[in-house]
């Protein structure tokens, strides 16, 4: 109790049954913790500061029967970690950080009467989750059968739930849960959205999801050369949806969009273009996506001219084709062991539209191929070796991969800082012919320039690291929605460099640019 631990003991006897290790400043609970205490029943390791908990820290314990983890930093348990305790009756994980329950996270654990989930982060779960219980099931039949049956007590609130359409089945299972399941309390609350936060369970009434559907009230739009354009799109959908505008010289020259709830189910999307230019003209396409599915609508934008004698130039093409599909393709975020993709695609039929994702090692001319169904416009690409250049690309269905259409991204294996634990891996990610500066050591340079441009960067960025050098003063910020070109002399130069070794810098980075990604 209360020692500064650090890891588990190595030398705890064989025999013991019971262990507390209680506020030791544990972080992890690496593979076979306690594989070697075979007879082990009660396990405690409350108010530490555990925040991996490995897929074997179970490993050996057949006779566990009380696992208690509250007060921790755990934003995730891997629950099939379980499998290793059949025996196990009461896991206590509250007040840690969860904020996802997989419909399988029960699974493993048939024999348990005491779930403690308060006071963590969960938003939004499957009623799934309880009725797939392998004892919910079973307990159930006997309790319908014979009238006697062990109860599961089970503790789910002060978690920020999230009372929109993903929550209607879990909202009417809490109202009618019943016996083998007792709720330790049955007085759950909506922490949002806002029209019904606060308010308990059993108060609302909640619709079933909606996927988008996308609208203007004007889809074609005249100006004269030099005024401001204002496209306007409402998005009525449920839960509420992401919305992107998709242009042509998007990332050239990026508009800023902004959102307003006009009610419960309706979004007005208002995309700003100040001083028209020629360059401008065009078609624009708001895209809404929610997890049922994506609707677009496409606004034309032209310019008039007082002077019919000069013609005005052709617009530049929309890419509107099946082979010139437009996807926008980032990293979302970085999980523990790998990445989040994301993306957004305009197509003529988004209802019935399949993707491929391209995924393996970047030299390696065969990929794993992963076909993602309409309405889906994200996947985690998971447990990445590390010191390793990936590729993944998202194309139409059977589509080979095109320009733009893949990240290339090279895994590190600096992990020395505490605060990086939770991120296993920093990624280096070559991008869509941008230079993006990205987070938690995330770093981006471009598919055109060439690579010793790539491993200058790389080198420039880890020397800044182990300095502590700004880059600031050489970088321009935006974000992905509007990257701002910038020269990228900056990042592949030496601050020290001699000019004309600045200029032998520029000519192997030519083409580049840089932007800050948030």
């Amino acid at each position: 109790m209360e020692t500064s631990m650090g890891r588990i003991p190595e030398d705890v006897p064989h025999d013991f049954t019971k262990i507390r290790i209680e506020n030791c400043h544990l972080t992890e609970l690496p593979r076979g913790s306690f594989s070697k205490i075979s007879a082990l029943e009660f396990l405690w390791l409350n108010f530490n500061e555990i925040t991996l908990m490995n897929i074997k820290s179970l490993e050996g314990l057949a006779n566990l029967t009380e696992l208690r983890l509250q007060g921790n930093k755990l934003t995730s348990v891997p629950w099939a970690a379980f499998q290793d305790t059949p025996k196990l009756k009461i896991l206590d994980l509250k007040h840690n950080r969860l904020d996802v329950l997989p419909e399988h996270a029960l699974r493993h654990l048939p024999a348990l009467t005491y779930l403690d989930l308060s006071f963590n982060q969960l938003s939004v779960i499957s009623k799934d989750v309880f009725t797939q219980w392998p004892l919910y099931q079973s307990a159930e039949k006997s309790w319908g059968k014979e009238g006697l049956v062990s109860n599961v007590v089970l503790a789910l609130h002060d978690n920020p739930w999230l009372c929109d359409c993903r929550l209607k089945r879990f909202v009417e299972f809490i109202r009618t849960v019943g016996p083998p399941i007792i709720l330790m309390n049955s007085y759950l609350k909506c922490s949002g959205p806002a029209s019904k936060a606060d308010k308990f369970f059993h108060e609302i009434q909640l619709k079933t999801c909606m996927k988008p559907v996308a609208s203007a009230p004007e889809t074609n739009i005249t100006l004269p050369l030099g005024a401001n354009a204002t496209l306007t799109c409402l998005v009525k959908a449920r839960p509420g949806p992401s919305i992107q505008w998709l242009y042509s010289l998007k990332i050239i020259r990026g508009f800023a969009a902004k959102e307003t709830q006009i009610n419960e189910e309706t979004i007005s999307s208002q995309l700003v273009i100040p001083s028209l230019q020629l360059a401008d003209r065009g078609l624009y396409t708001c895209m809404a996506n929610n997890f049922i599915g994506n609707s677009s609508v496409s606004i034309s934008v032209n310019i008039s001219t007082f002077n019919s004698s000069y013609p005005l130039p052709p617009p530049v093409p929309r890419l509107s084709s099946d082979d010139n599909t437009f996807i926008d393709i980032r990293i979302a975020k970085q999980t523990v062991y790998g990445i989040t993709l994301e993306w957004h695609a305009t197509t003529e039929n988004p209802a019935e539209t399949w993707f491929t994702i391209h995924f393996g090692k970047y030299d390696s001319p065969k990929k794993e191929l992963i076909y993602i169904g309409p309405g889906i416009n994200s996947y985690s690409v998971a447990d990445l070796l590390p010191v390793t250049k990936y590729e993944v690309c998202v194309t139409l269905k059977n589509h080979p991969p095109r320009e733009g259409q893949c990240i290339v991204f090279v895994t590190g294996s600096d992990i020395s800082e505490m605060e990086q634990r939770e991120r296993l891996i920093h990624i280096i990610v070559i991008v869509c012919a941008m230079v993006l500066a990205v987070p938690a050591g995330m770093y981006a340079c471009t598919t055109e320039a060439r690579f010793s441009c790539f491993d200058r960067c790389v080198d420039l960025w880890k020397k800044r690291r182990r300095h502590g050098e700004s880059m600031q003063g050489t970088e321009r910020q935006g974000t992905f929605d509007s990257l701002q070109a910038t020269s990228e002399e900056g990042l592949c130069r030496d601050s020290e460099e001699k000019p004309k070794n600045r200029r032998k810098s520029q000519d192997r980075c030519k083409g580049g640019s840089a932007a800050h990604l948030y």
